[in-house]
């Protein structure tokens, strides 16, 4: 292979998250006869390092290119350190800046008498410095401290080479775990499973073990369960269905001693717990543990009766200009009086105006000043846009649990925890359903056993995407404050959403279904004309003066002919087409263009965007001053920058799932409904996507398709202990 051999002059510019370097490299030698003509010149260099010194001789293999802005420029593919093979080079390297403590008089000694293995016989004997007289005790701790510190990254780095990973994977394992990288290659490589796919690891793993390993079969079994718990919600399994997934997942088929071998290795090492019969992974056994501990304490705290209620009600009813229902001023003075009280109501229901009462009905019962609202009053949800709705009714703050929690990516851990407590005195959830079993147990492990927890949301819609039937759980124990909303308060006198809505929980349309009403139409076409007949109604809509700001298509699927993927190709053309005037750039085989509405798919606490936000591009800058596209995106307000490769966190948002629509609202709503989307179609996703309509709702698709999935309750039940457990602390006797 080609390669050019040299020295770095100058480090340009510098990536320390990924690695990426732009350099001078002066080349001293090439193989290369495109690059002979630079043999004692200097050239510029691009790639991934993981270490990168001005004092080191590097061979570099990869191609000359010429950039269309930057000019000539090598593009290194990997790399390798020259070895030291003369006496003074070693000279030269043990007194240079990477070697502290060691000047060019010591470094002769060195070689002198401990000969060109010096540098393995210092790393490998912590005495092997005594033989050489004049270098002092201090001196020579900081010399092998040197060549240990040095030499941890390049060998770490050639042995992850080795085993298969690429040089960006390696520096990415190297910045996480440093010193400790080579003791996770030789003890337990499933560890990197923390940053990278398991499967990745697995087929480097396998490729020097057997594939019945002792090591690989544990985590693979964990590996197994945690697939399990992701695709199915559950908390807990039996036996069989491990053994299943195993076997599916991984082609291991193990008998009944190797599995209780490998569970009770599990267990001892903390990860599984297995309790008459049913198996947990240590993590959701714990959550579920932990919030039933933590409710039981919350729960036993006296409460403060509210003896004004009746009177500042309605001088809220006067100034606020609407009138409570009964079952609204119950669940008012409830969530007022009550530890602990949830409030579950369908569209239509009131929730928003509820939480506002509460809000402002508390301020007055404990006569709080403006500093002291913000001091002791938390409004939550779990995306960005359902806390936006929730500041927008109450006129105080709201955010993310993730945010509350002040959540680190890298890390993964919150801030804010069962050390260190948050000091609110009220805390209200909207959007519970979205709330999974670690989110939830992260969230009262971060707040006072004295407060006040109102939890607000819609039990029939979707669970959470992650494990757990939380919001279920808690309502169906019948242990807690429960205010069901029932009473619909129309939009207008031909409204019809929120009957809709209804008639889906209850499996019972009405014939209604197929009329068109002020706020509703379902156009009945076939499964092949639905994309021509999205197109039709976003360009009538246009016309009427709304565009991709106030419509919102939302679609179960993102493959096949009505997909997502599909849908947001054609509906880019229509509301962003190209044009010279607005940069694009490509990703895979998306293009993004300046002014396109996108998705956020993953949370970013650091720049106040999270999962489900929504987004527009307002500028691409094709390689910037960082020598790298930029792309601007504007989250109603939060302006986050992204390069090329952080793409992957985003996706068009013309049409969007109904799963990444929850804890939003939008104006108007279409929603595509084909027999295509059969292993999507039930009635709780329906329900959801319904739901999401404030204005208007068009149903688009086949009948007969929308009655079968209002019918069908797949995915309504998961395994869950959590309303046992609390059952039995709770009622102890029974």
């Amino acid at each position: 292979m080609d390669y050019i051999k040299g020295k770095i002059r100058n480090i340009i510019y510098q990536n320390k998250d990924n690695g990426y370097v732009v350099a001078v490299f002066r080349v001293k030698e090439a193989t290369d006869p495109k690059m002979e003509e630079y043999v004692g010149k200097t050239v510029t260099i691009t790639g991934i390092f993981l270490d990168i010194n001005e004092e080191e001789l590097f061979i570099l293999y990869g191609s000359p290119v010429k950039h269309e802005r930057y000019g000539f420029q090598y593009q290194v593919k990997s790399y390798e350190k020259e070895k030291i093979s003369s006496e003074d080079a070693l000279i030269e390297f043990l007194s240079s800046s990477l070697v502290k403590g060691c000047g060019e008089k010591s470094a002769k000694k060195i070689v002198e008498v401990l000969g060109m293995d010096a540098i393995a016989k210092i790393k490998s004997d912590e005495h092997a410095l005594d033989e050489v007289p004049g270098i002092s005790d201090a001196k020579k701790a900081s010399i092998r401290s040197s060549l240990l510190e040095y030499s941890d990254a390049d060998d770490s780095l050639l042995k992850l080479k080795e085993l298969g990973f690429s040089i960006p994977e390696a520096t990415k394992i190297y910045k996480k775990y440093g010193a400790s990288t080579k003791y996770i290659i030789e003890a337990n490589l499933y560890v990197l499973t923390e940053i990278m796919e398991f499967n990745k690891i697995d087929t480097i793993y396998k490729a020097s073990h057997e594939e019945y390993d002792l090591v690989r079969l544990k985590a693979c079994l964990v590996e197994a369960m945690m697939r399990l718990s992701n695709h199915h919600g559950d908390t807990y399994y039996y036996e069989e269905e491990i053994k299943d997934s195993l076997k599916k997942e991984f082609n291991l088929v193990l008998d009944d001693v190797t599995f209780e071998e490998i569970v009770y290795s599990l267990e001892e090492e903390n990860k599984i717990v297995v309790e008459q019969g049913i198996y947990y992974l240590a993590m959701y056994y714990d959550a579920e543990a932990d919030i039933v501990n933590r409710l039981y304490e919350l729960n036993a705290n006296n409460t403060t009766p509210f003896y004004q209620f009746d009177e500042e009600l309605s001088k809220l009813e006067e100034e606020n200009h609407v009138h409570y229902n009964e079952d609204q001023k119950s669940a008012i003075k409830k969530a007022l009086e009550n530890k602990i009280t949830i409030i579950s109501g369908g569209p239509g229901t009131g929730k928003t105006t509820i939480i506002n009462a509460i809000v402002k009905l508390y301020i007055k019962m404990h006569d709080y000043s403006p500093m002291e609202v913000l001091a002791n009053i938390a409004l939550l949800a779990p995306t960005g846009r359902a806390s936006k709705k929730m500041s927008s009714s109450t006129g105080l703050p709201a955010m993310t649990i993730h945010r509350f929690l002040k959540w680190n990516k890298d890390t993964d851990n919150f801030g804010v925890n069962e050390y260190h407590k948050a000091g609110e005195n009220l805390i209200i959830v909207d959007e519970m359903s979205m709330i999974d079993l670690t989110l939830f147990d992260a969230l009262l492990k971060g707040i006072k056993s004295n407060v006040q927890l109102i939890l607000v949301g819609d039990v029939h819609q979707l669970p959470s995407v992650g494990p757990g039937l939380v919001l279920n759980d808690l309502i169906t124990s019948d242990l807690f404050t429960f205010c069901p909303l029932e009473k619909i308060y129309r939009q207008s006198e031909n409204s019809y959403i929120p009957y809709l809505a209804l008639e889906i929980k209850n499996k019972d349309l009405s014939d209604d279904f197929l009329s068109q009403r002020d706020d509703y139409n379902f156009l009945s076409v076939d499964g092949k004309y639905i994309k021509e007949m999205i197109k039709k109604i976003c360009m009538m809509s246009k016309e009427k003066g709304l565009n991709e700001e106030d419509i919102q298509i939302l679609a179960p699927m993102y493959k096949g002919e009505n997909g997502i993927d599909n849908l947001n190709v054609i509906l880019q053309e229509l509301f962003n087409p190209r044009n010279s005037k607005k940069e694009e750039i490509r990703y895979g085989d998306v293009i993004y263009r300046e002014n396109d509405k996108v998705l956020q798919l993953q949370n970013n606490p650091d720049n106040n965007v999270f999962n489900g936000d929504i987004g527009y591009i307002r500028k691409i800058i094709p390689k910037s001053a960082k020598n790298k596209d930029l792309i601007l995106i504007d989250f109603e307000g939060v302006k986050v920058e992204y390069a090329k490769e952080d793409l992957n966190q985003i996706k068009h948002a013309y049409a969007i799932t109904i799963h990444k629509s929850q804890g939003s609202e939008f104006s108007h709503v279409i929603l595509p409904i084909t027999r295509n989307y059969y292993k999507m179609l039930y009635n709780k996703l329906i329900y959801t996507g319904v739901s999401r309509a404030k204005k208007s709702l068009v149903i688009i698709g086949e009948a007969q398709s929308f009655i079968m999935a209002v019918q069908n309750d797949y995915a309504s039940t998961r395994k869950t202990m959590l309303k046992e457990k609390l059952v039995n602390k709770f009622i102890p006797s029974r």
